[in-house]
This record gives C-alpha cells, sequence and structure tokens, in this order.
C-alpha cells in the first residue's frame, strides 16, 4: 500500500510547487520570474519515448526589439514561407505588417473597414486570413497588391463564429494547416477555448462543406496555461502551439491534442534578460526558428541552441 500514497504526495507536491511556482511569476518582478523558470522546468514531465518537439531547446537571438512605427497594440504573427517573412497585425489603427526575421518593417498596409484585428494566418494560394475578435469574424483576403498597398474589407469573404458576447474575448489567434484545410483558432479566455474548422477554403471553391468541432478535450487539464493568446500550427510535426500570455510560455500539444513540451517566455527562459511582457502572436519558420510579438510593440526571435 505504500507505492500509492507516495506517489499521490508526489503529485500533490508537485502541484503545490506548480501553484507556487505561478503566484511567483504573477508578481512580474525579475528575480521572482527567475524562480518561476526554475521551478517549472523541474517539473517538466518527459514527453513520450521517441516523441519528435516542435520545441527545442531555444536561446534568444533577438530581444524585445520595438518594431518602428508602432507605438501599442502588436499583436498577431504568422510565418509566410513562400515570400520569405512575417506577418504581423496591428488592430488600432488595424494595419498589417510585413516583417523580416530581424523584426524591421519591410511594408505596411492599412487595412480599411478592419476592426480590431487579432490574428493572421497564411491560407496559400495568395490569401490570408484576418480574425476581428469583437466582430468574431474571419476574414478572407488577398495578398497586398504592392507595397504599403491598402487592403479593404468590402466584398471580403467572411466566416463569423458565434463564440459568447462579442466583448473583448473573442478570436484571439489563427493558426492554417495547408495541406489539411484545417484552421484551428482560439478564445483568449472566459473560457479559453480551442476550436478546429475544416473545409475553408474548400468552401471558398464554392463546395459548402465546413466542420467545427470544438478541442475541449485537448485543453481541459492544461492548466498550466491560463489563456490562450496565440496558436501555431507546425506542418513539419503536425503539433499545435498555445501561446499564453499570463502564463508566459508557448505550450506544445501533439496531434491527438496530447502534451509534448512548453518553451517558457519568462525571464531566466532561453537566455531571456526579462520576461516577455505580454506575448500576442507565435510562429515558427521551416527551420524551427521560433518568433513571438509582444504588446506594445516588442519583437523576439528564438533559434535552436
Amino acid at each position: 500500500m505504500l507505492p500509492r500514497p507516495a506517489r499521490w504526495r508526489g503529485g500533490l507536491a508537485a502541484t503545490v510547487m506548480l501553484g507556487l511556482a505561478l503566484a511567483l511569476q504573477q508578481a512580474n518582478g525579475g528575480l521572482l520570474d527567475r524562480a518561476f523558470a526554475a521551478t517549472i522546468s523541474a517539473l517538466k514531465p518527459a514527453p513520450a519515448e521517441g516523441t519528435i518537439s516542435a520545441l527545442p531547446d531555444y536561446r534568444v537571438s533577438v530581444e524585445a526589439y520595438p518594431v518602428a512605427g508602432v507605438t501599442r497594440n502588436l499583436s498577431g504573427l504568422a510565418w509566410d514561407a513562400q515570400r520569405g517573412h512575417l506577418w504581423a497585425v496591428v488592430n488600432e489603427p488595424p494595419q498589417l505588417l510585413a516583417l523580416d526575421t530581424d523584426g524591421d518593417v519591410l511594408a505596411r498596409h492599412p487595412l480599411v473597414g478592419f476592426h480590431d484585428v487579432e490574428g493572421v494566418a497564411v491560407l496559400g494560394d495568395g490569401q490570408l486570413l484576418l480574425a476581428e475578435e469583437r466582430r468574431q469574424s474571419l476574414v478572407v483576403a488577398p495578398m497586398p497588391a504592392g507595397p504599403d498597398a491598402a487592403l479593404s474589407r468590402d466584398g471580403l469573404p467572411a466566416l463569423t463564429l458565434a463564440l459568447g458576447s462579442g466583448d473583448n474575448a473573442g478570436l484571439e489567434g489563427l493558426a492554417y494547416d495547408q495541406a489539411r484545410d484545417r484552421l484551428f483558432v482560439v478564445k483568449e479566455h472566459s473560457p479559453r477555448k480551442l476550436y478546429e474548422i475544416r473545409g475553408l477554403r474548400a468552401s471558398l471553391a464554392g463546395r459548402l462543406d465546413i466542420e467545427v468541432i470544438d478541442r475541449e478535450d485537448w485543453i481541459r487539464d492544461k492548466f498550466v496555461a491560463r489563456d490562450f493568446s496565440s496558436v501555431e500550427f507546425d506542418p513539419r510535426t503536425g503539433h499545435l502551439i498555445l501561446l499564453s500570455d499570463a502564463s508566459r510560455l508557448a505550450l506544445e500539444l501533439d496531434a491527438d491534442g496530447r502534451y509534448v513540451g512548453y518553451q517558457g517566455l519568462a525571464a531566466g527562459f532561453a537566455g531571456l534578460a526579462n520576461s516577455i511582457p505580454q506575448a500576442e502572436g507565435v510562429t515558427l519558420d521551416e527551420r524551427g526558428n521560433l518568433y513571438v510579438v509582444s504588446e506594445p510593440n516588442l519583437f523576439y526571435a528564438f533559434r535552436p541552441d
């Protein structure tokens, strides 16, 4: 009978330690964030044997770089493999930014008629998907016609999801699986949600066959991520990366929603001198480099260590 109580005590101790770590991290102090980093690293479970992670050990290469011309509201992020640059959005005033991998602005595109844009994803075939949080709409937009060209919402196809009251806790982040025509959407909190939408691009071609799946079972026990500010799909592994601003980490799930690992974004992780203050967008390129944007206007890049 001794092994069972021992295991129970170990689980209780781990839970208490993690609770203390989260409480320390909430204090937002550099020393306490480092204590959080050390505690959560010690509790990190080992992934299943043979599991390939999309989040290896990282070292920060660009830290807290201010994005030129942006003073606040920097939000979602996506990697465009065809063009070799990043897309980011600013929700007020609404604009789409093309960024290089060091966070420098390549082009700036006003978003005319859009409101509260929080997320961006690359659909392929010259199309982007933009998420409007309060309207809870997913808008399919063409790639901008040229440098600094504006994008107008008029006449663009959109899918609206009723996920709540339409307040400031609506659609927060997008990730698209081009190979299987699957879109992943996160709702930040109250409650946090993860949805999989199948058949979006097929429906644009005239075949109305959209399926919306609530992936509640994938996130129900992922209590360490207390909110979801963004999501990324990694085509190399088929895994999802869920970004948590409140918990200062990126959580990795496999194709069946099982925990694989995480990347901490607090001071003490990956060589960060200071915690990422408000992480709002995350993406990976095909080489496994990780990019994060944070409000008000900060850019981060991480390279595999």
